[in-house]
């Protein structure tokens, strides 16, 4: 096969008029060459940070989605599932990966569970972790979230990062806000990467100290304004991931959108696909073509270089994508779960009033870090509720692996004005999280995704609206297109019940995050990220 088009060249900043000579997946030969064909040719974008968990979406269908913007590859954290279902879990995404062209690239998950103070589903220990680390498909250790076991030089965790360098394989961070000797400690253990960066200064430090920093542009986590400026000096050294991408979102665009974004703020077209397509290949090693002849090829066809719009995808030479057509094709595949409660009564949600003031999470839209408030509480026949009209509403988290009492707490700045809404995605244990106007309608909304073994749904006085997720309570069992209509739905109805966070369900399912400071609900109870233990309710 042989493609024509205006091909760049990121490693010698050019671009020229040329062909592609491809035979049985590999680039034999680019020719320089005049023509009259308009489109660029550029490498494949890359994902350097994502969990296709959040997505909603098994592998084999986040692919068919990926592939119509230029996604050749992602280096993927399979984190969620296997806080679910161990290394089992792990095993399903690699399996199902492998059933399509798409190039999956799974890291061997560092923290199942990510806190002792949580509920999971499963433990991947030092053991497990020397078994994933020795398989050829897992290229890396993913991110270290457990950074004050790094810090304490806790012995479990060191003997995990010790595999990974065993192994001479990449070890992945997560470390919100850590500066100074902090960071440096943590860096001086072998870990290469940030993608938690939120604020210039931080991420700056973290890349003058040797790091490599990743601009996270999620659902829920936007962190692209921050750290762009970054680029112009700094691209040798940075790579773009979407970290947590819902269907809805994925649908209409991926890591072009961010190149596209990147190149109206005036930086220079070659840096930003360095970053994109290039250093995450690099830093990973990973077997994914740079239009180099030997390589193999993948790569994206685009309309030109400002907006780039994607024409064409390509990987190991064979045509992926098509307009607004994914040339792959839907495959079958096991359905696992592990989702043991039973229904719960509305008597389950009720929290005695002892004293005036409580602890009150405010959700910051866009963000994942939370702040601590102390409000006034509202209280009816003896008992805390929600206050529509502060916005502070009641909230739970639900262990959805064996029965056990809801632990309960407040949050602020969901907005709703009716009913509640639950999720069984929720970081990074999965239990069941729920916010919403009264004891009745969260009990509602909790007991529906019990008995759908998992899912998303919003609930009023007079409605039910659930979109299932059978494959480990986070994954759907159908397309990306189907889950992506359903989705964008039950996203409109919850801010039509009132809500006013750019994506309620993306922010609700990081409200039991632990690792992430500063107030966040565990089933185990209300939790001070920051000094790492849990905390009183009522204050």
């Amino acid at each position: 096969m042989i493609k024509q088009g205006n091909i760049v060249d990121i490693a010698n900043r050019r671009i020229y008029k040329g062909e592609i000579h491809i035979e049985n997946g590999k680039i034999t030969n680019i020719v320089e060459k005049e023509h009259h064909v308009a489109h660029y040719i550029i490498p494949g974008f890359v994902d350097a940070h994502i969990h296709i968990e959040s997505s909603m979406l098994v592998p084999s269908e986040f692919a068919r989605l990926a592939v119509l913007h230029g996604t050749v590859a992602t280096v993927s954290d399979p984190h969620e599932i296997a806080n679910v279902l161990g290394v089992k879990g792990v095993e399903f995404m690699i399996e199902n990966g492998k059933k399509v062209p798409l190039k999956f690239n799974f890291g061997a998950p560092s923290c199942v569970p990510a806190t002792s103070f949580e509920s999971a589903g499963a433990v991947i220990d030092s053991d497990d972790i020397k078994e994933l680390m020795a398989k050829p498909e897992i290229k890396y250790l993913a991110e270290m979230m457990n950074y004050p076991g790094v810090l304490f030089d806790d012995e479990e965790v060191l003997k995990k990062i010790n595999w990974a360098k065993h192994y001479n394989k990449p070890i992945d961070g997560h470390a919100p806000g850590l500066r100074g000797d902090d960071i440096t400690k943590y860096i001086s253990a072998g870990i290469s990467t940030d993608h938690e960066c939120f604020t210039y200064d931080e991420a700056l430090e973290k890349l003058q100290k040797g790091m490599k920093v990743i601009i996270r542009e999620g659902s829920a986590a936007k962190n692209f304004e921050a750290l762009i400026p970054l680029l112009d000096t700094h691209f040798e050294n940075m790579m773009f991931c979407s970290d947590d991408k819902h269907p809805d979102d994925l649908l209409l665009g991926h890591i072009n959108e961010l190149c596209a974004r990147a190149v109206a703020k005036g930086n220079d077209v070659f840096k930003v696909l360095q970053v994109a397509c290039e250093n995450p290949v690099k830093h990973y090693k990973l077997d994914v073509g740079q239009l180099q002849i030997g390589d193999a090829a993948d790569f994206a066809v685009v309309e030109d270089l400002t907006n780039l719009n994607v024409l064409e995808t390509y990987i190991d030479g064979l045509c992926v994508a098509s307009g607004e057509v994914s040339h792959i094709e839907s495959v079958p595949f096991e359905i696992l779960n592990n989702f043991h409660t039973t229904p719960k009564s509305v008597l389950d949600f009720q929290v005695k009033a002892t004293k005036s003031k409580i602890r009150v999470i405010e959700a910051l839209d866009g963000e994942l870090v939370t702040n601590e408030l102390i409000e006034e509480n509202l209280v009816k026949d003896g008992n805390l509720v929600s206050n529509i009209e502060s916005d502070i509403l009641k909230m739970t988290v639900v262990n959805r692996y064996q029965d056990e009492a809801p632990a309960m707490a407040f949050i602020k700045n969901f907005g709703l004005k009716e009913g509640a809404i639950a999720s069984s995605v929720g970081h990074d244990s999965h239990n069941i999280i729920a916010v919403g106007v009264s004891d009745e309608a969260i009990c509602k909304a909790v007991n529906l995704l019990i008995a759908n073994k998992g899912g998303i749904c919003a609930v009023s006085d007079s409605a039910a609206h659930v979109v299932s997720l059978p494959v480990a309570g986070i994954m759907s069992a159908k397309t990306g297109w189907e889950i992506g209509k359903e989705y964008a739905a039950l996203d409109k109805l919850a801010k039509k019940m009132g809500s006013t966070l750019r994506a309620p369900y993306m922010t609700l399912s990081f409200m039991a995050l632990l690792v992430i400071p500063s107030l966040k609900l565990s089933d185990q109870g209300l939790f001070n990220g920051t000094t790492f233990s849990f905390t009183s309710l009522e204050v």
